[in-house]
């Protein structure tokens, strides 16, 4: 059985949508001092070379907005989680310090210019579908208010919608004892350096979250 897929819709209307997903065992926990500095020497990388107004047409977000503009929905309003947080940076603002799961998951979206989403694997019920969220559903955001789904794109396990390239639900989110997660990144934009940024990740994973047991696929 597949454990996670893209829709035949979805993949109709983006042909070259794809998912870079690591499979991994890990540690959670707070951050080290070295994997901030990390962080921050390419948040300052960024910052150098970026401006606000130029942020909408960089490869990997421009294709995310075009998709969402596609599905109906207001890619200012519902901005992709990468978009989102090089703006925070770009508006002088550090990134969210959350745990070591959290963070690399932030610094491969930063360094992509892809939305990533790292989730808790033994709160999700597989098999999980990339799929456009329907009328109606919608979830509680980390940390944010409910988020209507609908004509987003949207991964659903048995029970539901649970994350998107916005905002994941708290449903999967990362915790102190989580042990397994399934890190995507998703890409509007075909393969174009996919499998440099999942071994960037795995790396990631390995230095700074003691993984182990890692797998990475591309589903297409």
């Amino acid at each position: 059985m597949t454990r996670l897929s893209i829709s035949k819709k979805l993949k109709d209307l983006f042909p070259r949508l794809i998912l870079g997903v690591v499979y991994a065992n890990v540690t959670v926990e707070k951050s080290s001092k070295e994997l901030w500095d990390l962080i921050n020497k390419e948040s300052q990388k960024i910052i150098s070379e970026f401006t606000l107004d130029k942020l909408p047409s960089t490869s990997g977000i421009f294709e995310l907005r075009e998709a969402y503009k596609k599905l109906g929905k207001s890619p200012s309003r519902y901005r992709g989680s990468a978009e989102a947080l090089i703006r925070r940076l770009l508006q002088g603002k550090e990134l969210y310090r959350v745990n070591n799961i959290v963070d690399i998951n932030n610094l491969v979206s930063i360094c992509s210019r892809f939305p990533v989403g790292s989730y808790d694997i033994e709160s999700i019920s597989f098999p999980v579908q990339f799929r456009i969220g329907k009328k109606g559903e919608k979830y509680k955001g980390i940390g944010k208010q409910v988020i209507n789904v609908a004509s987003l794109p949207v991964f659903c396990d048995t029970d539901g919608p649970y994350g998107s390239p916005t905002s994941d639900s708290e449903k999967a989110m990362i915790k102190i004892n989580t042990k397994s997660i399934m890190m995507v990144i998703i890409s509007f934009s075909g393969e174009s350096k996919i499998n440099e940024y999942l071994s960037f990740a795995e790396n990631l994973l390995v230095k700074y979250a003691h993984g182990k047991e890692i797998s990475k696929l591309i589903v297409r």
